[in-house]
């Protein structure tokens, strides 16, 4: 069976680099081999910029596997929620490639979202970004944003959760998409433009948006709000504990 760490992907080598390490951190702590694979865009990044090694993505990964007889894939996703239109389009892509290389079963691990932590990993990193703050600063959850309906609901949800565990205010919003409110607009409006504001990043690796110099970053800046921003959710030890639990569940499924 192969085992492969999968994100959506980034034209940001720190962002492949990232998804390498966790790989890595997976392998040894599940004692099985993971890989690191993008379903697009990483295979475009410099091999210079990652230690000479190219990046992979989801077609030439399971093209070449599928060549050498490989007939099982289990996937690990790192993503937000796995049930949004990447998720969707991710498995269309997988069925297609089994009509083309003449079959194999593909099956993914619980993800981030099924764990019931996120919400516990954001409180935690807006603990840590507190004490640089003044007291009672507003908190705001920020995801990417897009048109699915279901991360817009799950972004609500972990928001609510947040505040559950922090005892205080988290209002959520998007960087950008069809599901208000956006970053933007909330940094500016009054209770929030010039103030302390603390910017909890859903988002897991530090690619072009949440990366330094990134979207996030940049509104932040161009706000009338004083931004603190949270360290992001990927980064998280529990991270790593909580996909390295999923594998080994998947795994031990498999074996019985």
């Amino acid at each position: 069976m192969i085992i492969a760490l999968i994100d959506n992907g980034s034209l940001e080598a720190a962002a492949h680099l990232r998804l390498r390490a966790l790989a890595s951190a997976l392998s040894d702590q599940t004692g099985a081999s993971v890989h690191a694979l993008s379903w697009k865009h990483s295979d475009r990044v410099p091999a210079a910029s990652l230690d000479g090694k190219p990046g992979e993505t989801l077609a030439p990964f399971v093209r070449r596997h599928a060549a050498a007889g490989e007939r099982a894939f289990l996937f690990v996703p790192f993503f937000i929620s796995p049930q949004g239109a990447i998720g969707s389009a991710l498995r269309r892509d997988l069925e297609l490639l089994q009509t083309e290389t003449g079959g194999f079963d593909f099956n993914f691990t619980t993800g981030l979202s099924d764990s019931g932590a996120l919400a516990t990993i954001i409180a935690e990193r807006v603990r840590e970004v507190s004490p640089a703050t003044t007291p009672n600063a507003p908190v705001v959850l920020v995801d990417h944003g897009g048109p699915s309906s279901a991360s817009a609901g799950l972004r609500d949800r972990l928001a609510a959760e947040a505040a559950a565990l922090l005892s205080r205010p988290v209002h959520p919003c998007s960087m950008e998409g069809e599901h208000p409110p956006l970053l933007a607009d909330l940094l500016s409006a009054p209770d929030f433009a010039n103030r302390d504001v603390i910017v909890a990043q859903l988002f897991l690796s530090p690619g072009r948006h949440a990366g330094p110099g990134g979207d996030i970053e940049e509104i932040c800046r161009a706000s009338p709000a004083r931004c603190h921003r949270t360290a992001l959710v990927g980064d998280h030890p529990r991270a790593a504990a909580i996909l390295s639990a999923a594998i080994q569940r998947a795994l031990s499924s498999t074996i019985h």
